[in-house]
């Protein structure tokens, strides 16, 4: 059974659908919660009823977001799929979330990665998840045997230099024609066949600038 329209939490719905609706319309910058609240037919000291700042009302939006993307990452960690696999579909399965969100609607969707921009300290906590999540996979491929030679931060690294494409939606707006699932595969590939203790025998970590994924 449905919940009644006055439910606490389908108001909250309601609010972050007005927000999304306004970002679409004219982008991130400047959102106002009171003509959020006034598009739901309600002052702004009634709005705080339902999110206690500003910040909370942007950390549950980015919690939209982010909710079915965190959802595939704990699926593919905790699978039985060898880690080769596991990363592949890591990034594939979460890409093709994005794929199909901007391709439904691609002014919303452009208009959620400024809102991150302009609110970073908010979905700061889900890009550090996603690096955790890929560690762990990572990790996990180490204990096999692959990437000898090199220590996990330095593997992080390099993962997050070629997958980019494949996890950063500013640069998947772009690339929507290359960031595609069989290329995907080509780069697992070549990230797990290519990092062999020959090459290991000559890397500098020394020089490797830590790089973040962003989700």
């Amino acid at each position: 059974m449905s919940r009644p329209l006055n439910d606490h939490d389908a108001i909250r719905a309601q609010l972050m659908e007005a927000a999304e609706e306004m970002v679409r319309a004219r982008g991130a910058i400047n959102l106002s919660l009171s003509e959020v609240a006034a598009a739901c037919g309600m002052s702004q000291s009634s709005f705080y009823r339902y999110f206690s700042s500003k910040e909370a009302f942007f950390e549950a939006i980015a919690g939209r977001w982010f909710e079915e993307l965190n959802q595939i990452m704990e699926e593919v960690v905790a699978s039985d799929l060898p880690p080769r696999e596991k990363l592949f579909q890591f990034f594939a399965r979460r890409v093709a979330v994005k794929r199909a969100r901007y391709e439904a609607d691609a002014n919303l969707f452009r208009a959620h990665m400024d809102l991150g921009d302009e609110h970073w300290e908010v979905i700061r906590g889900y890009v550090d998840l996603a690096d955790h999540y890929m560690a762990m996979i990572l990790g996990e491929a180490m204990a096999e045997g692959y990437f000898a030679g090199y220590d996990l931060d330095h593997v992080i690294s390099l993962t997050n230099l070629v997958v980019q494409p494949f996890c950063n939606p500013a640069l998947m707006m772009d690339m929507m024609r290359t960031a595609t699932p069989d290329n995907l595969r080509i780069v697992i590939n070549t990230l797990f066949d290519g990092l062999g203790a020959q090459q290991a025998a000559s890397a500098d970590a020394a020089n490797v600038t830590p790089l973040r994924a962003i989700s």
